[in-house]
């Protein structure tokens, strides 16, 4: 599938903002399920200083800073991306029972260092918690492979909880929102990889965007999409040697599912805060607006943006300056 999205950001301050300095995860990653096919980022106003590198975990990360006055900010990303149905290698042991997988990841001296390691440990917005092993443990049955366990839990979630946008903030605490059994995308993401390291597994976050779908005999509608999360799990490989790799499964519990070539990844990280889409150091502007408008659609029907487009989605709030 060639999939056309486009992401635009915009802020408005007041008063002006004197000088600041972003970062952005607005480049899609390359995998072995998705091709970038181009990428472009504008900024307006021009930033006097731009660069791109990758980050830790093989994002892209963008930097610009603005060192002259400006009372508005618009940042577009534009991106086409070639999706195809994620396959797992055959070198996975997807049979492997769950508590196989958490002794490969117990501390042991001298054991052989697996990168997924980094996955286990608590983080910014996953921290461990008695809670989310007492809501994953229907899951977690003995003996059950990982990959049952993982798509079990997905399930669960997407029938206990509730989506629903003003419940939480971008700070709301995971233990929070699991208590309350609603939120949004990100927060779902974050229980699910905290379910898993609690437990003592590697799970870790991803963001990106899902193709939408207008209502019968209605048109696609510019800027009504939305960015998404979901969570990546880890499978090892069958051995147990440093030459025996193991491979990353993507599940959805805000939709019940895996993703398919309908989705597209752009950033992956521990959790949330790791691949924020922006995020700033500003100098002056004490009060700003933030509106966002996101749009994934077929490179067949893609609808161009407006000129100095308002378009809104529902994520706009999650997204932090």
């Amino acid at each position: 599938m060639l999939l056309h999205v486009t992401h635009e950001t915009r802020y408005e301050y007041a008063p002006p903002v004197e000088t600041a300095q972003h970062l952005a995860h607005l480049k899609p990653l390359a995998t072995g399920s998705q091709r970038l096919v181009s990428h472009k980022l504008s900024i307006d106003p021009s930033p006097a200083q731009r660069s791109e590198l990758p980050d830790l975990y093989g994002n892209t990360r963008a930097f610009f800073a603005l060192e002259a006055t400006h009372d508005r900010l618009v940042v577009m990303a534009e991106s086409v991306v070639e999706t195809s149905v994620p396959v797992l290698s055959s070198d996975v042991a997807r049979d492997l029972p769950w508590e196989a997988v958490r002794e490969r990841f117990r501390f042991r001296k001298d054991a052989t260092f697996d990168a997924a390691s980094e996955f286990v440990f608590p983080s910014p917005y996953v921290p461990r918690h008695d809670d989310f092993a007492a809501y994953a443990r229907a899951s977690f049955v003995p003996a059950r492979p990982t990959f049952d366990v993982a798509m079990d839990l997905t399930e669960r979630m997407y029938r206990d909880f509730a989506y629903d946008a003003d419940s939480t903030e971008i700070n709301t605490p995971a233990v929070e929102a699991l208590a309350q059994r609603k939120g949004v995308c990100q927060d779902f993401a974050h229980i699910m990889i905290a379910c898993f390291r609690t437990l003592g597994l590697p799970a870790r976050y991803v963001s990106g965007y899902l193709l939408t779908q207008p209502p019968p005999g209605q048109p696609r509608l510019v800027g009504a999409d939305a960015s998404h999360a979901w969570v990546s799990v880890y499978l090892p490989g069958e051995g147990d040697g440093p030459e025996s790799a193991g491979g990353w499964a993507d599940f959805d519990p805000t939709n019940g599912r895996q993703p398919g070539e309908d989705y597209v990844t752009l950033a992956i990280g521990r959790d949330y805060s790791d691949v924020s889409p922006m995020r700033g150091v500003l100098h002056g502007g004490a009060r700003h607006t933030l509106n966002v408008g996101v749009t994934v659609q077929p490179v067949g029907e893609v609808i161009q943006l407006p000129p100095q487009s308002q378009t809104q989605s529902t994520f706009q709030d999650k997204e932090s300056p």
